[in-house]
């Protein structure tokens, strides 16, 4: 009867399976030289076994060029322990350094003291070369992304991050590693969450890039314009997801609504300029006439203005305007619209406004306007009085032209009766 355990493997079988394993399998003795290697060790030193036997790794690797190798070794050896890590070792015969992940672990013989060591060793060279060149990619696009002047974030379809750039982090006051993972509602006040995601449900229905004009109102009631473009992103087995491309315009938009202001603005006053009231009036005439409501048109000029202009100077005159400009903007209701026409005439466009309705407003202007006494540097104060031409829409008027015009004609007639005083056409 065999004296072999019915579990016991013939060595010949064994080195077969050794020799099989796609990893380089080997044992040293105490003073580090090999006793045993299998194929895939001969065949990286390109040796015979018996070349390899007997040898220690002074033969095979540069040993300056190869630290972990040593140090390793020596842990397991001296301190009777497992290692497990990475070595960076050369090879000469190949003149390369190669990258291992090594396990090493001490043999002892029959009275418990350490005898030498075995190790299992994977060449990991291209997977680390290929985890460097992601590494350096990912950095190279991570430098991309927070140094372009844009909000760029992924979310997918849950609300959940799962990227943020700098800018994106900036604007949160939170760093990106504690807003990747979080809803957007964990990191945002849900009112302002909840309106960036009413964008993002229109580009997960649609699967269909979105560009949107987006505008928050922060804690402090100041308003943010944004402009974001927002792509579907799928990937296989995972929500679906969005990125985000969010440029704030806040700038720029207050500087469009700055020029929009001056195209429509007298400087001076601050009131309507003659081009918008001609553009407002056009589309109240329109209306007026095709709904049949009444509408009043006021025209104002200051009396004698030349005379304070030459009397106490162009700035005496400016604040002549700016102060009756303000008295007029006190007597109107949001509906009316009024606008500095040129010099010191003014027009106020009254919608729904009759012609008895319109002559009592006309008439508390004019006693408003004796009443105002401007001061200022010049000497003595300026007392001034204003002539007012009105009149309102007829059935005859074809456009707001016929109306303007006998308005027009109502206020030289205020003036050529002695001024002061308000007259109807």
């Amino acid at each position: 009867m065999s004296g072999k355990s019915p579990h016991h493997i013939d060595d010949s079988i064994l080195g077969q399976i050794l020799n099989s394993v796609d990893a380089y399998i080997y044992t040293k003795d105490i003073a580090g030289k090999y006793t045993y290697a299998n194929q895939a060790v001969l065949e990286l030193f390109d040796k015979s076994l018996a070349e390899i036997i007997g040898c220690d790794d002074s033969h095979f690797f540069d040993l300056a060029l190869s630290a972990e190798l040593t140090e390793n070794d020596q842990q397991v050896i001296k301190k009777a322990i497992r290692v497990e890590g990475e070595e960076y070792n050369f090879i000469k015969n190949i003149q390369a350094v190669r990258i291992f992940k090594t396990v090493k672990k001490p043999l002892f013989d029959a009275q418990g003291n350490v005898s030498g060591m075995c190790g299992v060793s994977t060449d990991i060279t291209s997977e680390k070369k290929l985890q460097e060149q992601v590494n350096e990619q990912a950095y190279l696009l991570d430098t991309i992304l927070n140094n372009i002047d844009a909000h760029i974030y992924m979310k997918n379809n849950e609300r959940t991050f799962m990227y943020v750039n700098s800018k994106v982090a900036e604007l949160f006051g939170e760093s990106a590693k504690n807003i990747i993972g979080k809803k957007d509602y964990d990191v945002l006040p849900q009112a302002i969450a909840d309106h960036f995601y009413q964008s993002d449900k229109e580009v997960f229905a649609s699967n269909q890039k979105q560009v949107i004009d987006e505008t928050v109102i922060d804690e402090n009631n100041i308003a943010h314009h944004y402009i974001s473009t927002k792509i579907p992103f799928s990937q296989p087995g995972k929500p679906p997801a969005l990125i985000g491309f969010s440029s704030d315009v806040t700038e720029l938009y207050n500087l469009k609504e700055q020029f929009k202001k001056l195209a429509n603005t007298d400087s001076l006053t601050n009131l309507y300029n003659r081009r918008f009231f001609t553009k407002q009036a056009h589309k109240e005439f329109q209306r007026a006439k095709r709904y049949s409501q009444v509408m009043t048109l006021i025209s104002i000029d200051i009396d004698h203005f030349k005379v304070i202009n030459d009397k106490y100077g162009h700035p005496a005159g400016d604040k002549v305007l700016i102060d009756v400009s303000a008295c007029l903007s006190q007597n109107l209701r949001e509906s009316d619209v009024l606008a500095r026409i040129g010099g010191e005439e003014f027009s106020i466009l009254l919608p729904e406004t009759s012609l008895e309705d319109a002559k009592i407003l006309a008439e508390r202007i004019r006693v408003e306007q004796s009443e105002l006494v401007i001061s200022g540097k010049w000497q003595g104060d300026i007392k001034l009085t204003v002539s007012i031409g009105m009149s309102s829409l007829t059935e005859n008027d074809v456009t707001f032209d016929a109306l303007f015009s006998r308005t027009d004609k109502a206020l030289y007639l205020a003036k050529t009766s002695g001024r002061n005083q308000v007259y109807t056409l």
